[in-house]
């Protein structure tokens, strides 16, 4: 076993991760307003542990097997241009939507029969979706015996990429994620695990960032600023349409000022001289296209 002092930061693999904020309103005094879900992991998570994230997770062969032949709403060219890849695109997208019903027990899915939304009305559907996913989260079944089940393809097109993070050099485990966001289907109400994940909330994003700069909800920074994207849109409908619009990234850069540690994009007052090599970051999500 090598020592600590002996250990090559850059050896650590990269691993394709993908994660995805849903967002939703709710009424309140002041009318509609966006919501976010956000999932606490749990302290004895091996990375990100007590950590406020999206659901997402890294993507493994499965993903790939289902894109080949489960997926509606994108084809694997489109995928692959939209990221930037040459081969493996579309397996991000099943991999934001399994771990969305992994970690917040929310499928967005059509039935295979007819292309209609799946109808989760009945008490019966609610119940079966359930045990499906505690069998998954248990190992028991996979992902695609779910699907196969219960005759449904993934809806792709529900869920728009964003943004694309690379962990910096360091951390034991690294991860190349790409963001994306999709509206919370109607009627599936979203519920965290009590393993992996402990708590979740539907939290406005301006609340969330004033808890996480008061250091009342731990996040990565990648959560964080993305978070800080969704600020300008005052309803789900208005994040959704902007990011369905599929503009090119832009690349962020960090400005420290003693303890003060921003992620800042281009237009924002001290992104010309900040540092482009400490956080690896591209984000596509703004209002009016700009």
């Amino acid at each position: 076993m090598t020592d600590d002092a002996e250990f090559d930061v850059t050896t650590v693999p990269i691993r394709p991760a993908a994660t995805v904020m849903v967002v939703e309103d709710v009424a309140t005094a002041r009318g509609d307003e966006l919501r976010v879900l956000m999932l606490r992991r749990t302290s004895q998570a091996v990375f990100g542990g007590d950590m406020w994230v999206y659901p997402g997770g890294r993507v493994d062969d499965q993903d790939e097997a289902i894109a080949a032949g489960h997926v509606v709403g994108l084809d694997a060219a489109e995928a692959n241009r939209r990221l930037g890849v040459s081969h493996g695109g579309l397996a991000y997208w099943v991999a934001a939507l399994r771990e969305c019903f992994e970690e917040a027990g929310i499928l967005l899915a059509r039935r295979a029969s007819d292309g209609e939304a799946i109808d989760v009305s009945s008490p019966q559907t609610v119940a079966r979706l359930e045990r499906h996913r505690a069998d998954l989260n248990g190992g028991t079944r996979t992902f695609a015996d779910i699907i196969a089940e219960e005759s449904v393809v993934l809806d792709a097109a529900r869920i728009h990429y964003i943004g694309h993070w690379i962990t910096p050099v360091g951390p034991p485990r690294r991860f190349d994620t790409r963001f994306f966001l999709a509206a919370a289907p109607a009627g599936q109400v979203a519920a965290h695990d009590d393993n992996e994940i402990v708590h979740h909330e539907w939290v406005a994003p301006a609340l969330a960032v004033q808890r996480w700069q008061a250091d009342q909800m731990a996040m990565m920074s990648p959560t964080a600023r993305m978070l800080m994207c969704l600020l300008p849109f005052a309803r789900a409908a208005d994040a959704v349409s902007a990011a369905a619009l599929d503009l090119e990234p832009h690349q962020i850069r960090v400005q420290r000022e003693g303890e003060i540690y921003r992620i800042l994009l281009p237009g924002e007052p001290g992104w010309q001289d900040g540092d482009p090599d400490t956080e690896f970051g591209w984000v596509k999500l703004r209002r009016g296209g700009t």
